[in-house]
C-alpha cells in the first residue's frame, strides 16, 4: 500500500499538529519561532539534551512526549548540525529526507515542521523536494496482511512553516517539477514487465500530452518504411511491439532547433539468444532506465513550462529469446544504412539507440544531442554506481553535464574516447559489429553510437545508477530517477 503525501507551506502560525519538528543547530541552537515554541513548555533544553546525549549533530533527533504547555503530543527535535545559508543546496534536500523517513517510522500522519534557520528560498524548496523524494516508495503491490495497528497511515500530511511563504512556493514550483519528472521516472523503472511494456510505457509518453506536450508514436509498419532495421531487429523475437515514442516540447522562439534527448527503451532484457544468467535477471525489467529519465525530464520542462525547444526520443523494445529472435552472425541494416553484425544479442541497446539518434539528428536537426541508456556492464566494473559514464565529442556540452551532476549530485564521469577504440568495432563481413571483444566494453559502445550521431554535438550517459544502488536519505527505491535532476539542470543553466 503507497502512503499518500501532502505537502503545504504556510507563514508562521500557531501549530496545530499533534507532532511539530524543531531544528536545532549545533550547541542547542533553537531559530527563533522554535525559541517560541520551546519557551512554552517552560523545559530545559539543556538538561533534557545532556540527559539524552543529544548533540544536535546532523540528522540525530530527539522526542519529548507530551510537552507541557504544547498542544502537541510529541515535539521532535531534529538535528541539522551547521546548516545554514552558505551550505550546499544538496544538504537540504538530504536533511528533508532525513526528517521524512523519521516521521514515516513514527508512523505520523500529520506534522508541522518549522522552517526557521538561515536559508534561500531555493535551498528551503531544496528541502521540500526532499521531503517529496524522501518519501517515495513503491509500494502499490503489497497487500500488507496482517494485524491493522501495523499499518501505516494512509495518508501523511506535512505542513511546512517559513519566513516568506511566497517565495518558499515560487521556488518550490520550479524544484517541484524536478521532483514529480524524478518520480514519474522511479515508477517507470520500478514497475515490473509483466505490467510495463511496450504499449504501456507508449502511453505513459503520450499522457505528457496533459502537460503540453506534443506526442506522436511510431508503429512497427511505420518505423519498416523508415529503415530503422536496427532497432526492429532486437525486438523480433517478443510478441510485444517495438515502438517509437517522439515527445515534443515548444516552449522556445518559433523556429529554433531543439536541444534532444535519446532514451533506451528496453522494458525487459532476456539477453536475447545471448541469454544471461538467471541470477540477477530480474533487475532486467530496469533495462529502460534511459527512457525513464528522458520521459522525466520532458514531464519537467512541460510541468514548469521551459523556455526551451526540446525533443525526446524513447526506443520501445522487448529482447526476448524465441524463433523469430534475431541471431548472432546476423547482418542488420541501421536507418542510416550502415550494417551492424550481431556477434552478441545481448548487446541490444546500442542497436535500438543506433536508429533513434540517426532519426533523432535527421529529423529535428538538432543543438545537440544527449543519449541515456543502462547500456553496459563494463561502465559498473569501471566507475562503480556512484557516477555515471560520461560519452562525448564535445567538450562544452560535457563541461555543462558534469558541472549540473556536481550541482545537483547526479554525478557523470566522463571517460575517453578515439579511433584506437573505435577500430575494435570494426566488422570482417559487415560495416561494425556490435561488440568490440573483453576489454573497454563501455568505450567500445559509445564508439558503436558515435557512428549515428554525425556532427551534432553528443554525449552518451551510460546508467549504472538508474537503479540498485545504496539507499540515501531522498532515495529508499530500488529505483532512483537518476538523469532529471541532471538534465533539467543543464538546460536552466544553459539553455534557457
Amino acid at each position: 500500500m503507497d502512503q499518500k503525501l501532502s505537502l503545504k507551506i504556510s507563514g508562521f502560525t500557531k501549530t496545530k499538529a499533534k507532532q511539530v519538528c524543531l531544528f536545532v543547530a549545533d550547541e542547542l541552537v533553537l531559530g527563533e519561532q522554535a525559541t517560541k515554541i520551546w519557551a512554552a513548555t517552560a523545559q530545559d533544553l539543556a538538561n533534557l539534551a545532556n540527559a539524552a546525549r543529544f548533540k544536535a549533530k546532523k540528522s540525530s533527533f530527539f522526542n519529548v512526549f507530551a510537552p507541557a504547555g504544547s498542544t502537541a503530543d510529541r515535539i521532535v527535535l531534529a538535528g541539522i548540525g551547521d546548516l545554514n545559508a552558505e551550505t550546499d543546496i544538496k544538504e537540504f534536500a538530504s536533511a528533508g529526507g532525513t526528517i521524512v523517513n523519521m516521521l514515516r517510522s513514527l508512523k505520523s500522519d500529520h506534522a508541522e515542521i518549522i522552517f526557521d534557520i538561515a536559508a534561500s528560498a531555493e535551498q528551503i524548496a531544496a528541502f521540500a523536494a526532499g521531503l517529496r523524494l524522501g518519501h517515495y516508495r513503491f509500494d502499490k503491490y503489497k497487500t500488507n496482511p496482517g494485524k491493522q495497528d501495523d499499518l501505516p497511515p494512509a495518508e501523511l500530511k506535512l505542513t511546512l512553516q517559513v519566513a516568506d511563504k511566497k517565495a518558499v512556493m515560487a521556488a518550490d514550483k520550479i524544484r517541484d517539477a524536478v521532483t514529480q519528472g524524478t518520480l514519474t521516472a522511479r515508477n517507470l523503472v520500478n514497475e515490473p514487465a509483466n505490467i510495463l511494456g511496450t504499449a504501456e510505457f507508449a502511453q505513459a509518453a503520450k499522457d505528457l500530452e496533459e502537460h503540453g506536450l506534443e506526442v506522436e508514436i511510431l508503429d512497427e509498419k511505420q518505423m519498416t518504411q523508415l529503415g530503422m532495421g536496427s532497432l526492429l531487429a532486437v525486438g523480433y523475437g517478443s510478441r510485444r511491439p517495438s515502438l517509437l515514442a517522439i515527445m515534443k516540447w515548444n516552449g522556445g522562439k518559433k523556429g529554433d532547433a531543439p536541444i534532444a534527448f535519446v532514451g533506451k527503451g528496453v522494458v525487459f532484457d532476456s539477453g536475447g539468444l545471448s541469454i544471461k544468467p538467471a541470477g540477477g535477471m530480474e533487475d532486467m525489467k530496469g533495462d529502460m532506465g534511459g527512457a525513464a529519465a528522458v520521459t522525466g525530464t520532458m514531464k519537467t520542462l512541460g510541468l514548469r513550462k521551459a523556455k526551451v525547444n526540446a525533443v525526446g526520443v524513447i526506443g520501445l523494445v522487448e529482447n526476448m529469446a524465441d524463433g523469430n529472435a534475431m541471431r548472432p552472425s546476423d547482418i542488420i541494416t541501421s536507418m542510416s544504412g550502415q550494417t551492424i553484425e550481431v556477434l552478441n544479442t545481448d548487446a541490444e541497446g546500442r542497436m535500438v539507440l543506433a536508429d533513434a539518434l540517426w532519426y533523432t539528428k535527421e529529423t529535428f536537426k538538432p543543438k545537440f544531442m544527449v543519449n541515456l541508456a543502462t547500456l553496459t556492464g563494463a561502465n559498473m566494473v569501471a566507475l562503480g554506481d556512484q557516477h555515471a559514464g560520461l560519452f562525448s565529442n564535445d567538450d562544452e556540452l560535457s563541461q555543462n553535464l558534469t558541472q549540473a551532476g556536481l550541482d545537483t549530485g547526479e554525478r557523470v564521469w566522463r571517460m575517453p574516447m578515439g579511433p584506437e577504440y573505435d577500430k575494435l568495432i570494426n566488422s570482417k563481413f559487415a560495416d561494425m559489429k556490435n561488440i568490440g571483444g573483453r576489454w573497454a566494453g563501455a568505450i567500445t559502445a559509445a564508439q558503436f553510437l558515435k557512428r549515428f550521431v554525425g556532427e551534432v554535438p553528443w554525449a552518451h550517459i551510460d546508467l549504472s545508477t538508474a537503479m540498485n544502488v545504496p539507499a540515501t536519505p531522498i532515495c529508499k527505491s530500488w529505483a532512483t530517477g537518476f538523469g532529471v535532476a541532471l538534465l533539467d539542470k543543464m538546460v536552466r543553466d544553459h539553455h534557457e
